[in-house]
């Protein structure tokens, strides 16, 4: 008989039951698919806080602020015990100014968790909670992979979305703590998220592939609407984005930020077969004269839109008319 059961075998159900294990408890780690990581296998391995609680309440006002002070002054600690367990760090800094953490090795992180719980029980979902007192921890990764779940509570666009989560995490955890009494809290209709090119993306390209630039771009959907990112991790644009037509929006950029980390976010887009359109064009007058004899009209000429957004169409219109007229005088 356990003295513990954990249902889930990603990053919080991995390290409940170490910390249980390592504490002299008998625990039962049951895990639904055939191996351990969850949606950490799909992370970028950097575990971090906000380098202020200010900060975090900035980011996440709608939060609990006693669980995010739990979260904020505990973390550094929590780290050191990771990394005590034998997990692997690849560097101790985030590159990112706001925040502080360390980067794990992710199967270096999952393998020495794994040995610190012992084995899971693979192929083995918890179905009802047990009848005879003994604890459990739910720890089954949310609902980010059931469509149906995201479809009531996200998006009615959940069937065009790109799923960025383990496909474990189907709402189990939730449905058993409902059964058990609990509550759902605020924010249902958020989940992780990061925009990703319109193409088939591989979980393995889900970091590389994620188009971070929404603050150094005009993001439009398909009626021309803009969205200005916010939040530093643009998890806000990301959100809208889930809930447009197809749940697809443009990302905008002026040629002239293409030289350095967002024209290598937009080539590897380009790379994974998602639509990339290069607009800036040649520089025109207004009498549409790009050189001596040589006029430009439609994506050829440039200037038009730059730095914001306007029909194409409409600059290819005037502009061909105007280029036509002055070509022929």
């Amino acid at each position: 008989m356990p003295d513990l059961i954990v249902a889930g075998a990603g990053m919080a159900g991995l390290v409940a039951a170490a910390h249980a294990r390592r504490r002299g408890a008998a625990v039962l780690l049951l895990e639904k698919l055939p191996r351990a990581g969850g949606s950490m296998r799909l992370s970028s391995g950097v575990v971090w806080r906000h380098r202020s609680f200010e900060d975090f309440r900035a980011e996440c006002p709608g939060g609990d602020p006693e669980l995010q002070r739990t979260v904020f002054d505990r973390l550094d600690a929590d780290l050191d015990w990771l990394e005590a367990l034998g997990a692997p760090v690849t560097d101790r800094d985030t590159d990112n100014p706001r925040t502080t953490g360390r980067r794990f090795d992710v199967e270096g992180l999952v393998a020495a968790l794994t040995r610190a719980t012992g084995p899971p029980r693979f192929l083995s979902a918890l179905r009802e909670l047990p009848g005879n007192g003994t604890p459990v921890v739910l720890a089954t990764g949310g609902f980010a992979a059931s469509r149906a779940m995201l479809a009531r509570y996200v998006t009615p666009e959940a069937d065009h979305v790109l799923i960025r989560a383990a496909p474990g995490a189907a709402g189990d955890g939730l449905r058993l703590g409902v059964e058990a009494g609990a509550t759902l809290g605020p924010g249902m209709q958020q989940v992780y998220a990061r925009l990703m090119p319109a193409a088939a993306v591989a979980p393995r390209e889900f970091v590389a592939a994620a188009q971070l630039y929404a603050r150094d771009a005009e993001v439009v959907n398909a009626n021309g609407e803009r969205f200005r990112a916010r939040a530093w991790s643009e998890i806000d644009v990301a959100q809208w984005a889930a809930r447009q037509h197809r749940a697809r929006v443009w990302m905008r950029v002026d040629d002239v930020r293409l030289d350095g980390r967002v024209g290598e976010m937009v080539a590897q887009a380009e790379r994974l077969g998602a639509p990339v359109q290069r607009t800036a064009g040649l520089r025109i007058d207004a009498e549409a004269r790009a050189a001596p004899g040589v006029h430009a009209a439609g994506h050829d000429a440039g200037g038009i839109a730059t730095g914001g957004y306007a029909s194409g169409l409409a600059a290819a219109l005037v502009l061909g008319r105007i280029a036509a007229e002055s070509a022929l005088r």
